[in-house]
């Protein structure tokens, strides 16, 4: 009986460590007139929950990889959005202040999505 209890809250402990790794946790911080860019690449649809944890607006777009843009959001400080991208579409975050800002991104889905910087 003691053998089975200890199986069991060994499974039950590797189940639950892994659920954080069903989502990606970051927080980014932009410099002053730059973008940062994620997924430019192939992957599948995502969702993302986005705060800007800065002083300063940030101008969100969403860009298919096969070309246009569409979907602005204009993120005011303390503002949070919920973004529902599809497959091989990126997010660009454009800081268009003079000084760096920061964005707190909570992503589910396809998390295969390449990251970047753009000036």
């Amino acid at each position: 009986m003691r053998k089975k209890c200890l199986v069991l809250l060994f499974v039950a402990f590797n189940l639950v460590s892994c659920i954080p790794f069903n989502s990606l946790n970051s927080t980014t911080n932009i410099k002053a007139n730059e973008e940062f860019i994620l997924g430019n690449n192939i992957h599948g649809k995502f969702y993302a929950n986005v705060t800007n944890i800065s002083n300063y607006e940030l101008i969100i777009w969403q860009y298919p990889n096969d070309g246009g843009r569409h979907s602005p959001i204009t993120l005011k400080p303390s503002m949070s959005a919920k973004v529902k991208v599809g497959k091989n579409t990126s997010l660009r975050f454009e800081n268009h202040s003079n000084e760096e800002v920061a964005v707190k991104l909570k992503v589910k889905g396809d998390l295969g999505l390449s990251m970047g910087y753009k000036k």
